[in-house]
């Protein structure tokens, strides 16, 4: 089917559906969900003027996943490839962008490595989040740099009033074991909490043939929070996760950390302020065959956000100031990089309509300034259906490896090197949304088009030589429909993505970039027991630029079972992969095929302390 005219179709699909309040004679929406990753404060989704997706902890704890990018996989507009599984390199692609272009927020803090510029995602804990929030679309208006296809945001565990805490054990095979616990108490005006987790696996063959290769993984989560007298708040949070990874030529020790300092505040009736004080940390001992490397990374930020309301209307003034330290036993030759930004965002209602303007200023020390900015625009035709409308642009500067990367060759095969020429990417985004959210379910459908100059691409020779290069123009245009609903003890959830990134010179698709990717989500609740599933499928993609490296499409189908059998006890099965399928989205340098893991089951019993 061509492309534009599936597109087309996916757009127009929603507007024949019949209205859910005729039918159900239940005419009030459903209560959208609050956002703040999207707009800087809660806004509900429709509001927000972006396309959102989130995973609340219901929907978390039902599907109870290995990992946290199977979170992630399948929803609308991310595609994930892995090096293998269970703790093995990941990436996330949001809207057919690299890895390097998806922000990843963690309770505010921007977590990432400074030297290969994007989150290692295989390492963060599910088990510790108890929301997910994913905006497609450019954020770099509101968040800099790397936020060109998207931002996604993960909230630790908050213990709610009345919960003291929990305890959870589980086992699966590939020699599977973790246990999990947290507890949390309040005194006068503050609270308190605490969580932490430890997992441990043999783990599964990287490659064909290979053998397998294990993860452990310890991490933890900290918070107070002391509710002012007049009515903010002030907190600290810190998360860690360390421990071990293995793979073919040899193993890495890992640790990620993220502290963030926030006190938020009204000044007046009008005015709101929050100034946030973050470090994020990404260090990584590398053990191999061929000799030891170190790689340390860290990144400090200093935020102030001030909102000023002026009836229904709201302007969002702020300045940043980030930056990013790398050391190690590879010798850059650049080893900081600051960027200072001032930033606003006008939000204008009148009645069904509402229009956004943004505007930031960035001043890179390695690239000079540059300046992004977007405009949306949102009505309502009635108390369930919206449109909306926006642009907006981006830029993502080049990493340090990227730029300063020395050559390095490999035993194995193949070489890689930074390359000092390279220029930032700068890309503007236009995109059409269109939506209905009724008593018990919603839809929502968008079409976008993103033209990219300078787009960082990595480039290899028939020698397996690898350096990045910019592409001169490449255009990523897709479309998404998702909906979901929510009654009489069944919740499900759906997502189509189509994309279709090119690069225009050459007419071939973006390296590693599915041009299709479905989801569906199903449990249901009977009494004390549920059950569900998830079906997640995606089509081919190519490993090389030249597009001659094809890896078959892949369909998988996970199943789960939870069963509360006595008061604050509960249990849950979880079966990934249950037809066994063997896929890879990625390959080696030498062609050997990324594997992922076969079938995989997890059994995990849980006590909750009230």
């Amino acid at each position: 089917m061509n492309h534009s005219k599936a597109i087309a179709a996916l757009l127009l699909l929603p507007l024949a559906l019949p209205v859910a309040g005729a039918e159900t004679g239940q005419p009030d929406p459903l209560l959208e969900p609050i956002v703040v990753t999207a707009t800087l404060g809660p806004k509900t989704a429709g509001e927000s003027l972006s396309s959102v997706t989130v995973l609340d902890e219901a929907t978390i704890r039902e599907q109870n996943p290995a990992e946290f990018q199977d979170l992630l996989r399948g929803q609308p507009g991310i595609s994930v490839v892995g090096n293998g599984s269970f703790g093995k390199s990941t990436s996330v692609y949001t809207r057919g962008t690299t890895n390097d272009s998806t922000l990843f927020l963690v309770d505010g803090v921007r977590l990432r490595s400074a030297t290969s510029g994007g989150a290692a995602w295989q390492y963060f804990p599910a088990e510790l989040v108890e929301r997910v929030e994913i905006v497609r679309g450019p954020r770099s208006a509101l968040y800099g740099a790397d936020a060109v296809g998207g931002v996604i945001q993960a909230f630790t565990l908050d213990p709610k009033q009345g919960n003291r805490g929990w305890v959870e054990a589980g086992a699966g095979n590939f020699d599977t074991q973790k246990v999990a616990a947290g507890a949390g108490a309040s005194a006068g005006n503050t609270r308190f909490s605490l969580s932490g987790l430890h997992k441990e696996t043999d783990g599964a063959p990287v490659v064909e043939g290979g053998e397998d290769k294990g993860f452990r993984n310890t991490a933890g989560v900290g918070r107070i929070v002391h509710e002012l007298a007049s009515g903010g708040e002030a907190s600290v949070v810190l998360m860690q996760t360390e421990g071990n990874t293995e793979y073919d030529s040899g193993n890495i020790d890992f640790l990620m950390r993220t502290l963030g300092l926030r006190l938020d505040t009204p000044v007046s009736e009008q005015w709101h302020s929050s100034v946030q004080f973050a470090e994020s940390r990404d260090e990584m001992e590398n053990f191999t065959s061929f000799g030891n490397s170190v790689f340390n990374t860290r990144t400090r930020s200093a935020r102030w956000d001030n909102t000023l309301t002026f009836d229904v209307h709201e302007l969002v003034l702020g300045a940043e100031l980030l930056t990013d330290e790398v050391s190690g036993t590879t010798d850059f030759v650049e080893t900081s990089r600051t960027n200072s930004a001032l930033f606003s965002q006008l939000r204008l209602n009148f009645g069904p309509t509402d229009l956004m303007l943004s505007l930031r200023g960035d001043d890179n020390e390695a690239f000079g300034k540059q300046e992004t900015g977007g405009i949306a625009l949102g009505h309502s035709f009635d108390r369930s259906h919206r449109v909306r409308v926006s642009y907006g642009t981006a830029f993502r500067a080049p990493t340090f490896n990227d730029l300063y990367y020395p050559l390095e060759v490999y035993d194995f095969g193949g070489s890689y090197s930074g390359n000092p020429d390279l220029q930032p990417e700068e890309s503007g985004t236009v995109e059409l949304g269109i939506s209905g959210n009724y008593a018990s379910w919603f839809w929502d459908a968008a079409v976008y088009q993103m033209d990219v100059d300078n787009l960082i691409a990595l480039r290899t020779d028939d020698t397996g030589a690898m350096a990045p290069e910019n592409i001169d123009e490449a255009r990523i245009r897709g479309a998404e429909l998702s909906a979901g609903f929510d009654r009489a003890g069944w919740r499900g959830q759906a997502a189509l993505t189509l994309t279709d990134p090119r690069d225009q010179a050459t007419d071939n698709r973006l390296r590693r970039r599915s041009a299709q990717s479905v989801r569906l989500d199903l449990d249901k609740t009977i009494n004390t027991w549920s059950f569900g599933g998830s079906v997640v499928a995606e089509g081919y993609r190519y490993d090389d630029a030249a597009n001659t490296k094809r890896l078959p499409g892949y369909g998988t189908l996970d199943l789960r079972a939870g069963w509360r059998f006595a008061d604050d006890w509960s249990g849950r099965l979880t079966v990934a992969n249950v037809l066994d399928k063997a896929y890879a989205t990625a390959e080696r340098f030498d062609g050997a095929r990324y594997i992922a893991a076969g079938r995989t089951a997890m059994l995990t019993v849980r006590y909750d302390i009230q």
